[in-house]
């Protein structure tokens, strides 16, 4: 199965027109609906400064990313990371945006991302899903009883850990959240057969003479109105 990436950033500013740089790149590595532990977290110097309304949404400051590394240092490894995968994103032309405008700026012998990955929305699955409603991030984890409550800030490791949760559950949920999570499939299949084993026959109520007259005059009554056909008659006693 394709190998998918949760993948989230947090930047300078909302646009790379703007001169705005990638500042945090969060990702979280997915296969056969199973998170791995392979994940990557990089923080980035910008080498501007970060905007104030910027610093409110996910409190990376200029003097704790001025001993960063630049992103030109780490490209390498992040196309090595994201190469083949499934990138999956909540508002992606946001963050690829970003993604394609550091590639441009380290130099043409990088192409834009989607050369490199497969590109999934989720913003745009969730409008699908859920049309006329609120589909932000902490919208959906409302929606999927996902607890974001240590979110008080974005940032984008946490960020796409809950997007990976949020994508299961759009998506029919899963058995297992780790791949080496002991037991998995073959535990959960075991105690449901432990279940049904274990099951106490249910109790067969009759009706009163009452009820069973009350049915009767109600069988009277359909077949009147539909002409003598009455479901009831095909059900074998």
């Amino acid at each position: 199965m394709t190998r998918q990436i949760i993948l989230d950033t947090e930047t300078t500013g909302i646009s790379p027109a703007q001169g705005h740089r990638i500042i945090e790149l969060g990702c979280i590595e997915m296969q056969n609906r199973q998170f791995t532990g392979n994940n990557l977290h990089l923080y980035f110097n910008p080498e501007r400064e970060v905007d104030a309304g910027a610093v409110k949404v996910h409190g990376l400051t200029n003097g704790f990313l001025s001993d960063k590394p630049l992103f030109a240092a780490q490209i390498d490894e992040i196309i090595a990371y994201l190469r083949d995968a499934e990138l999956i994103i909540h508002n992606a032309p946001f963050d690829v945006g970003f993604l394609n405008h550091e590639f441009r700026l380290v130099g043409r012998q990088y192409q834009k991302v989607e050369s490199y990955c497969q590109i999934l929305d989720t913003l745009v699955m969730a409008r699908n899903k859920h049309p006329g409603q609120r589909n932000s991030l902490d919208a959906l984890c409302s929606r999927y009883a996902i607890d974001n409550s240590s979110r008080q800030f974005h940032g984008a490791l946490l960020d796409s850990q809950l997007l990976g949760q949020v994508y299961l559950r759009m998506t029919g949920g899963q058995t297992q959240l780790f791949a080496d999570q002991e037991g998995g499939e073959n535990e959960v299949a075991n105690d449901v057969q432990r279940i049904a084993q274990n099951r106490q026959p249910l109790p067969v109520i009759e009706p009163t003479a009452e009820e069973s007259q009350a049915h009767q005059a109600y069988l009277i009554a359909l077949r009147e109105k539909n002409e003598g056909q009455c479901v009831w008659d095909r059900v074998k006693p």
